[in-house]
């Protein structure tokens, strides 16, 4: 199985600019929040649980770090984020919309309150982030960028409710960015495919699994947290400056595939 590559060392595109990242007690969020701090931002971390916060403050400096614990699916504590963040930095840039959760199961199997649960985490959760954070971000000129998934391109066996999911992530991207060009504020979103966290940590540990996804992906491999990371924040600088309602498949090649294996 292909190596990741070494991580490029990152520039101070974000010197003096304000990031909220949701989800970074973990995975994805986590390396993120990291890879702006990197950059130079001030970060504010979001997170259900304290302990991952905890974990992920810890690599982050004091002065530049605002931890701000928050159930992403509930409207007034993602505006009390917010509302926080203005308040400790004065103003805010970019909001990274990536809390998320994955419930595996056929539309007859799975349970309705799992269905509820993972449309108000993973929908009403970036819903939340765009519609508390869009008046700032006017005031900027600044940006959203959402994590959606290949799960939001095309479907999986038996994971009907995060397909229905990712795919509203996806085109509430596509809306938000439509809606907002002119008010100067840019929304895009990731979509990545395997990538190595905690919510793909039964998938990592069954080699029989993991070979199958290999097979499927090109580069031969999943993607660790932080080359996801690198993405988000690209799609948050000013390189990305013209790009808006873009959801980029970072999937090591999975979506340039028909979905016929490989013949000879």
């Amino acid at each position: 199985m292909a190596s990741s590559p070494s991580p490029s060392t990152p520039s101070q595109r974000f010197a003096g600019k304000v990031v909220i990242v949701t989800g970074a007690g973990s995975g994805i969020g986590a390396a993120t929040a990291r890879r702006f701090s990197q950059e130079g931002a001030m970060v504010a971390i979001a997170d259900l649980s304290d302990e991952k916060l905890a974990a992920t403050r810890a690599d982050l400096p004091s002065d530049r770090t605002l931890v701000q614990p928050a159930d992403v699916s509930l409207f007034d504590e993602v505006q009390a984020l917010v509302d926080a963040t203005v308040e400790r930095f004065g103003r805010l840039d970019v909001i990274v919309n990536n809390a998320g959760i994955a419930v595996q199961g056929k539309v007859t199997e799975a349970s309705l309150e799992d269905w509820h649960r993972i449309l108000a985490t993973n929908v009403s959760g970036v819903f939340h982030g765009a519609r508390a954070a869009m008046p700032h971000l006017i005031e900027s000129k600044g940006c959203i960028v959402n994590t959606s998934s290949v799960s939001g391109l095309g479907g999986d066996w038996d994971m009907s409710f995060y397909n229905t999911s990712k795919g509203a992530v996806s085109n509430l991207t596509r809306a938000l960015a439509l809606d907002h060009g002119k008010d100067g504020v840019r929304v895009n979103a990731v979509a990545p495919s395997l990538t190595f966290t905690g919510m793909t940590e039964d998938i990592k540990s069954d080699p029989e699994l993991l070979a199958k996804f290999a097979e499927r992906i090109p580069l031969g491999r999943g993607a660790e947290p932080e080359e996801i990371a690198s993405v988000i924040a690209f799609l948050a600088s000013e390189d990305a400056g013209f790009v808006t309602g873009v959801v980029l498949p970072v999937d090591g090649g999975v979506s340039a595939s028909n979905g016929q294996p490989p013949q000879g």
